[in-house]
């Protein structure tokens, strides 16, 4: 009898420190940001202490595999802190498919963010690569240039979940070993590269937001704008298509290259050019 009794305190009071732990979590009083990160690399670079206070490490690949380039370092990055740029100053690049291999020992919801600057092309489509993560692919087509633009940091975001020895990541699962296996697959432009990662504890929500970008958010605001009037002309009946108000814009919009034709000017000079000739050529003969 004391000994069900012992146990069911026992239970109890473990029920009760769950639930406490889980209001503290609830009141802020949780793990900070930097404790819940359980595994960060400074891709081609030193270790770096950002303003979260997450510890990257110094990147484990060196002298192994692929090459490290610090040339970001002389260009400023938008969007990124002044602390934290050399983030996405450095970075790490292979001629072929490369990745980083992150030991998880725990069950629950993680986030695996991938930090990302073109600074060396100046246009879209010079480097286009995959992300896989054990063997799904995460991320398709990432051009950086095209989703931002020059010099501008971009972060790629990519939620899952490690459950009972399966892991679950956009719609798929997969039997997980303990190992967290993320690729950047070699493409059709240039080689694929990586700025920072980490892996964290969490959700969506906890993740640190890059810093507004200078000439996104008025671009989309104009697109936004151009959308309801249109709908407005038409009676409401124009449909705009899904998930094109959140769509990123980056980079100098391409000229329109019919604005300075004048051709249409210019045709009824020619034909009265073309009608005085003949008409002068008689006229002589005569």
């Amino acid at each position: 009898m004391q000994r069900v009794t012992a146990q069911l305190v026992a239970g109890l009071l473990a029920a009760m420190l769950s639930l406490l732990s889980e209001q503290c979590w609830a009141d802020g009083g949780g793990p900070s940001l930097a404790e819940r990160v359980i595994w960060a690399v400074n891709a081609g670079g030193d270790s770096h202490v950002d303003v979260h206070g997450i510890h990257f490490k110094k990147d484990p690949l060196e002298g192994k595999i692929g090459k490290a380039s610090d040339y970001g370092v002389r260009l400023p990055i938008l969007r990124s802190s002044p602390e934290d740029q050399i983030l996405y100053q450095t970075e790490r690049y292979n001629e072929d498919t490369f990745g980083y291999d992150v030991p998880i020992r725990d069950d629950g919801d993680y986030i695996l963010v991938m930090k990302y600057a073109e600074v060396y092309f100046a246009q879209s489509q010079q480097k286009v690569f995959d992300v896989r993560v054990n063997g799904h692919t995460v991320v398709k087509d990432l051009d950086i240039f095209d989703r931002v633009g020059h010099s501008t940091a971009h972060d790629e975001i990519v939620p899952f979940s490690i459950k009972k020895g399966k892991l679950s990541v956009q719609g798929e699962v997969s039997t997980f070993n303990g190992k967290l296996t993320v690729e950047f697959v070699k493409g059709y432009y240039d080689n694929p590269k990586v700025c920072a990662l980490y892996v964290m504890k969490g959700t969506l929500e906890d993740v640190p937001k890059l810093q507004p970008h200078p000439g996104l958010e008025k671009h989309e605001d104009d697109e936004e704008e151009e959308e309801e009037s249109e709908a407005g002309e038409e009676g409401g009946k124009k449909k705009v298509q899904p998930g094109s108000k959140y769509r990123v814009q980056s980079g100098p919009r391409t000229p329109n290259p019919y604005a300075a034709d004048n051709s249409s000017l210019m045709f009824p000079i020619l034909v009265a050019f073309g009608v005085f000739i003949p008409t002068l050529f008689c006229l002589c003969r005569l």
